[in-house]
């Protein structure tokens, strides 16, 4: 399990669309009590004003986010209006769950989050951008 964490950046990275954004790895391991099951966090820098493409986690990914600094505007499809979470806050996308909006809410200050994954720990791809947002 110890090349875990770096087939997940290489997934990020290959994955990742075009963008300013930064993700380091921080922590992965296997949740024993949970068989088939893994814990798996990572920091995501955002500079200013940088958006994040729209997106899915691996299917089996329950996702919470907390964020660490400055602001984050995101909404998950079926949510009415976007919401702006500052540093302190928290969310959540279940599995599945498309994410449709995800960007820095500041256009001078940078944001960052802590991401943590329970995920299926046989899933390699975390992070899954649409075709149409996908950036070349």
């Amino acid at each position: 399990m110890k090349i875990f964490l770096p087939v997940v950046m290489a997934c990020a990275m290959l994955a990742a669309p075009a963008s300013a954004e930064s993700v380091t790895p921080k922590f992965e391991h296997v949740i024993t009590n949970i068989p088939g099951k893994s814990l798996v966090t990572a920091e995501v820098t955002f500079p200013p004003g940088d958006p994040s493409a729209p997106h899915r986690h691996a299917k089996s990914a329950f996702l919470y986010v907390y964020v660490l600094q400055g602001a984050i505007e995101s909404q998950v499809e079926g949510e009415p209006a976007p919401h702006v979470y500052r540093a302190g806050d928290s969310f959540f996308e279940a599995p599945g769950a498309h994410h449709v909006l995800g960007r820095n809410a500041s256009a001078t200050e940078p944001a960052k989050i802590l991401a943590v994954f329970v995920v299926d720990s046989n899933d390699k791809a975390l992070t899954v951008y649409d075709k149409e947002g996908h950036k070349p």
